[in-house]
């Protein structure tokens, strides 16, 4: 890879890195399809509607978004305020370990770029350990002062 490989890489979103809009998709449905299959899922997958296909229109938005591609989630529906939006969940480690289980095997199955995909993982799972709203969050003492 040449220095001007290189220039080019560091200017493209993670949005254009993992593949743009079709490649968005193709995890957010593997992503529900292994939530749908594996069996330690089926407790997040309770938590979800039995019809998926608009939670599913609504994560292809925010992780478009997300990764810097358009803007297709906050004019609809704002600041993402994801953990007030899960409040109702009980989200634990096992609830928290099963989501991230189902989006690793969806973003090795739907992004092809080892750099990009390791990224969004590292990403997602601090997200995730920031969703857990059950007793033992370390992040619920830190903002209680503790």
């Amino acid at each position: 890879m040449s220095v001007a490989d290189d220039v080019t890489l560091a200017e493209l979103t993670l949005y254009e890195r993992l593949g743009g809009a079709n490649a968005i998709d193709h995890l957010v449905d593997t992503f529900y399809a292994q939530m749908d299959t594996v069996p330690e899922a089926a407790t997040i997958r309770a938590m979800h509607p039995d019809d998926l296909g608009p939670i599913k229109a609504i994560l292809k938005r925010y992780l478009t978004e997300w990764t810097g591609g358009p803007r297709l989630y906050s004019p609809e529906k704002g600041h993402p305020r994801l953990r007030s939006r899960h409040v109702g969940f009980p989200i634990g480690e096992a609830e928290r370990d099963a989501w991230l289980s189902c989006m690793r095997t969806a973003l090795s199955v739907a992004i092809a770029d080892d750099v990009a995909r390791i990224e969004i993982y590292t990403n997602m799972a601090k997200l995730a350990d920031w969703m857990r709203n059950l007793p033992g969050n370390p992040h619920d003492a830190r903002r209680a002062g503790h």
